[in-house]
């Protein structure tokens, strides 16, 4: 019983490292990613996602997001997470008043998790929602393709 509750453990927090590995900059700021969008020439994606109760979302962070992977394809798109937590410590009340109108225009569907892809203009350029359970990331590294040809 001890090696196993070891074993859960090692597991855990080697899962927990190697997460804080793949460090991304995600903004909240919309407008401040427009700036950055238009100044570098990189389209940008927000990731519309329910931090603390969405499970797909959090499967999807884990699969996707904090891979390093995604962190090279991340290099050419300014990345804006809009999380919408039901814990009102995890976001101040003027991010939450942010989000809800991002997602006024682009989370339409009030669908999670979201990923959206628009210009420096504000722009919708493409977008793909949910995860599956058999956590096959493959359907969102197409949709990253498609949008830098597009782009």
């Amino acid at each position: 019983m001890k090696k196993l509750l070891f074993l859960a453990v090692f597991f855990i927090g080697f899962s927990a490292i190697a997460q804080e590995d793949v460090t991304l900059n995600w903004l909240t700021d919309f407008d401040e990613a427009k700036k950055i969008s238009k100044k570098t020439n990189k389209p940008i994606l927000i990731y519309f996602t329910g931090s603390d109760w969405c499970p797909p979302c959090k499967m999807l962070k884990e699969d996707f997001f904090y891979t390093e992977k995604f962190k090279e394809k991340a290099k050419g798109f300014v990345l804006v997470m809009a999380d919408f937590p039901r814990r009102i410590d995890i976001i101040t009340n003027e991010q939450r008043v942010e989000n809800n109108k991002l997602a006024k225009k682009y989370n339409t569907k009030n669908k999670f998790p979201n990923i959206v892809a628009v210009d420096y203009k504000g722009k919708e350029i493409d977008n793909i929602m949910s995860y599956n359970m058999m956590r096959d990331t493959s359907r969102h590294y197409r949709f990253l393709e498609k949008i830098m040809e597009k782009y």
